[in-house]
């Protein structure tokens, strides 16, 4: 914020010196500081940056628990790959979350049967806000030549926003979700300050765009908001009965509130 401010700061100078005639330079548009803060990037393609979270890579849960009552998650893990147990219910990150940046592998089985919301369904609940689905959702489905409603498919807000396009891979084939989210804004009397807002690249493709989001996910009917503050980040167990599907590769990065 300190930065923008002072960008702001030297543009107004600049307007200034250019409405009264002042000769200009290149230094009088250069902004040298605050200096971002150094991030070492991941070593490889979706690698974790050095200041990011890993929830998962690979080797155990201790940083999940049951959505139903907080108990360790008991979702299966085995050679590296944490696949859905349907049984258990859905499982959610052990802290909580405000604005972040969040990088997801998840990947559909290649045996897959079934057809349209029936076939690979999940989901990636970008706020918990209290048990079972509550939240907002970020749909996982098998949309690769799998017809269904579009804004049920992969990579949909669902039920509220549609992917801008369908980049979903192959059953058997890893597919990636980056998501920015800003969480929705409350007063002190718990009414809505700022709506929530997700921009997400699907496998490198855009396919919400700093979407605004109308409230919470629902099933039936139209979505809205209740006050809540910072949340776990959900995954779903989907009773679908369809083969269930497998995550790896998970990390999150706190970023400062946008407003």
């Amino acid at each position: 914020m300190k930065m923008r401010f002072a960008a702001i700061a030297a543009l107004a100078a600049l307007s200034v010196g250019t409405a009264c005639g002042a000769q200009l330079l290149p230094k009088d548009t250069e902004v040298w500081t605050p200096e971002p803060p150094v991030v070492a990037p991941g070593a490889g393609t979706g690698a974790a940056p050095a200041d990011a979270l890993v929830l998962f890579d690979g080797r155990d849960l201790s940083e999940w628990v049951a959505t139903k009552d907080k108990s360790p998650a008991a979702w299966t893990l085995a050679d590296g790959v944490l696949t859905v147990n349907k049984a258990a219910g859905n499982i959610e990150t052990r802290r909580s979350f405000g604005d972040y940046q969040l990088h997801i592998e998840w990947r559909i089985p290649e045996d897959i049967t079934g057809s349209g919301q029936a076939r690979g369904n999940s989901g990636l609940f970008l706020a918990s806000t209290g048990g079972g689905d509550a939240g907002y959702e970020l749909q996982i489905l098998d949309s690769y030549q799998n017809p269904t409603y579009v804004n049920g498919q992969a990579a949909s807000l669902y039920k509220q926003h549609p992917p801008l396009a369908n980049a979903s891979r192959k059953p058997g084939e890893w597919q990636t979700y980056d998501v920015i989210w800003r969480a929705p804004v409350f007063g002190a009397d718990g009414a809505l300050v700022a709506p929530a807002r997700a921009t997400v690249l699907h496998n490198g493709v855009l396919v919400q765009d700093n979407a605004v989001l109308a409230g919470e996910t629902v099933f039936i009917g139209k979505p809205r908001y209740k006050a809540h503050g910072k949340s776990p980040i959900k995954l779903q167990a989907h009773r679908d009965p369809s083969e269930p599907i497998s995550f790896r590769n998970i990390w999150v990065r706190e970023l400062a509130p946008a407003r």
